[in-house]
Order: C-alpha cells, then structure tokens, then sequence
C-alpha cells in the first residue's frame, strides 16, 4: 500500500514533470494526475514553439531565472537519454536600430548573470557569417539555445509516471476540491478522488481551478493568443537558426521572431492578442461568461488603459498579413507577405494582478495541503523540471507544518 497518494491537477509539461518527479523521487508515495482533457499536453505544451529557451530575458535572482538555467540542463541530459529531439541551433537577440543598443546591452549585463552558456556580442558583420539573410546592426549570439518536441518530452514524462506505477486519468474535468480530514478530495460530476496532498498545475484554468481549493482571486488568468505565419518551404533557406527581437521591457512577450522547428519548419511570429474566451484558439472563438469575468476584474480596465494601443496594433497584425510581417521584415528583409502562410496559434495563459500588472515571474501559492501554480508561462516548458523539483521540495518541506 503506498505511504502517501498525491494527486496533481493538469496534464501539461509543468504537471506530467511534476508527477514523474514525485513518483521517482520519493518511493512509497502514489502519484495519480487528473486532466479534463482526453489526452495529455493538449493546450500549451501541444502549442508550444519548442525553443529551449537559455536564461537571457530574466531577472537575476527571479524564481524564473533560477528554474530556467537549471531546467535547461535536466531537459538536455533527459532528451538526450530518451533519444527524444534536442538541437543547439543557436538564437541570435538582433539589435535592427540604433536606438535598441542600449536595451541590447542591458539584456546582455542580465544574461551574464543568469550564466547563459557561451553568450556574446555580435557586429554586423557577425551577423551575416551566422545568418546570411538576417538584417541588424548588432546582436546577441547564445549558441546554445535549443529547439526540442515538448508534446514528445509531455508523453514520456506521462509513460514514466505511469511506468512508475502512478495514474494518468484522461476525461476528468475538476468540478470541486474540498478539504477532508487527512486528505483532499477532488471531484468530476459525482466521481470522486480523495488524496493525502493536491497540485494544481492548471495553466489556463489555473485561477478557477484556484477558485475551487480557496486560493485567493489574484492574479486573474488573462489568454493570450499568440499567432503564427509558416514561411513556405522554398523560403526556409533564409533562417538557419532563431533570430529574435530586442524585447520590449514592458511587456512579457518577446514580440515577433523566427523559429526553426524540428520538423524543418520555420514559424513566424507569435503576435500577442487578447484570446476571447479561455480556450480562444481562432479569433472566431468567444465566450460571452469569459468575457463577462474580465469585464467585472479590475486588473482588466487598468491593462487595457496602459496598453490599449499595443493591442490594437497586434489586432492589426492578426486580420492583416501584411502588417503582421511588417515588424519581421526588419530581421529577415527578403521575406515578404508572399512568402508566408498561416500557421498555428497557442495561447499564453498571463496572470494578471489586480493593479493591472502582468506578472512576469513564477507564482506558487500555498493553501493547506494544496499546492497551486498561479502563473508559469513560457519558459515554464524549459524550466518544467526544475518547477517539478522546486514545487515537490516546498511540499515535502512544509508537510510537518500541515
């Protein structure tokens, strides 16, 4: 008979790592994950772009800083035993202006301190010797950076759970989760699962799942949709690795840029546009009660008077091909609207606090005997493993304190 049953709520990359982790981890102890889906790493993992991000946007000392570096090594030496795909491609952070040098340099100052592998700057002319096609006047060159499968990586952390004699249970929508003497007890319609302790790795249902075990309201889960253009194939010569924008300091999301996928693809984009319903994949999507939630949360009204004139820019982007490509032009100028089709689409699942403050770094909350992931958007497919390591030693440490 096992010593402990957890159960973890949420079969993405995040929640899988986490279940393989407890069940090789700590012997004796039973893991089962419940996913409402009717197959594992549908949502975010399934829409990931693969990058195996090094560590260069973060805050040095963030839990996001710290979970990357170290998630980029467990990830390398596990698809590397696995035989699952795992490319050093390299990424190039390209300056097109002037004007961007100096946020450039003070990526860079941020990136030597996260200890991002191998990372320099880069002339022009550096450019061109990497990326022939590429425009810029500078550059950041990390030639580790990565490209993986995370839907691939999610189905062998599942196998391993599984192997290790936990339960992956498909078809399981959480309705509710109560606290009981000596456990949790979740429930989907009338079926009912009762376990000694709960995570919940929800991701875009992160705040209702929340809601359920009595986590406080804040933050508010804000989807994302992120689209994407396929340069065609007669065109995937001009990219040979990733070339990304100097990121924009006020936001979250890493704007336009190139991805080389394993498959031989290259994608283009994502955009960042506010997703009309939880699950808001196609701008055709819409829920009248999504919509109803976000009207009524303060955090909602105060993110749209900031930035309300981003986000009509990024609409533009996403009804236009033209305007959309117009940024991304400025990194591959032979690429034109021509030479693009459209792609696929994910959602970011972005947590928003009530001030209207994206959060940017990873948030965990702690409510008795559950464990709730708040916020854990991208790099959180790179750092999937080590938030596996973190979330299973801050459960085990406090336990005597429950």
């Amino acid at each position: 008979m096992a010593d402990e049953t957890i159960g973890i709520v949420g079969a993405g990359i995040v929640g899988l790592a986490t279940a393989r982790e407890i069940a090789l981890s700590r012997p004796g102890t039973r893991v089962v994950v419940l996913e409402k889906e009717q197959e594992v790493s549908l949502h975010q993992t399934g829409h990931n772009s693969g990058v195996v991000h090094a560590g260069i946007y973060y805050k040095p000392g963030s839990l996001k800083a710290d979970l990357t570096v170290r998630g980029v090594a467990l990830l390398r030496e596990y698809c590397q035993e696995r035989e699952l795909p795992y490319r050093e491609i390299g990424k190039l952070v390209v300056a097109v202006r002037e004007d961007e040098l100096g946020r450039m340099n003070d990526l860079y100052e941020r990136a030597r301190n996260n200890h991002v592998p191998d990372l320099r700057k880069i002339s022009r002319e550096e450019i061109r010797e990497l990326e022939p096609h590429a425009g810029g006047v500078a550059a950041l060159h990390s030639p580790r950076t990565a490209i993986t499968d995370y839907p691939a990586i999610a189905r062998a952390f599942a196998k391993d759970v599984v192997d290790s004699g936990g339960e992956v249970r498909l078809g399981f929508p959480v309705t509710g989760i109560t606290t009981v003497p000596g456990g949790v007890e979740v429930a989907s319609g009338q079926e009912r699962v009762t376990v000694d302790r709960l995570i919940l790795c929800a991701g875009l249902q992160s705040d209702l799942v929340a809601k359920l075990a009595q986590d406080k309201q804040e933050p508010k889960i804000v989807p994302f949709r992120g689209e994407y253009m396929l340069l065609k194939p007669e065109k995937t010569h001009l990219v040979r690795g990733l070339l990304y924008p100097v990121p924009d300091p006020r936001y979250p999301f890493l704007g336009v840029h190139f991805t080389p996928r394993v498959d031989g693809t290259v994608e283009v984009g994502p955009n960042a546009v506010l997703a009309l319903a939880r699950e808001g994949y196609t701008r055709t999507r819409i829920s009248p009660a999504h919509l109803l939630g976000l009207a009524a949360y303060p955090g909602a009204w105060k993110m749209a008077a900031q930035h309300w004139r981003t986000g009509i820019k990024e609409y533009r982007g996403s009804f236009s091909t033209a305007a959309f490509m117009k940024d991304a032009k400025l990194y591959v100028p032979g690429v034109s609207a021509a030479d693009v089709v459209r792609g696929g689409a994910g959602l970011r699942a972005q947590a928003l606090d009530r001030d209207g403050t994206l959060v940017d770094d990873f948030r965990i909350h702690q409510v008795g005997r559950i464990t709730a992931v708040r916020n854990a958007p991208s790099p959180a497919a790179t750092a999937s493993m080590a938030i596996a390591e973190h979330l299973v030693q801050a459960m085990f440490k406090n336990r005597s304190a429950i």
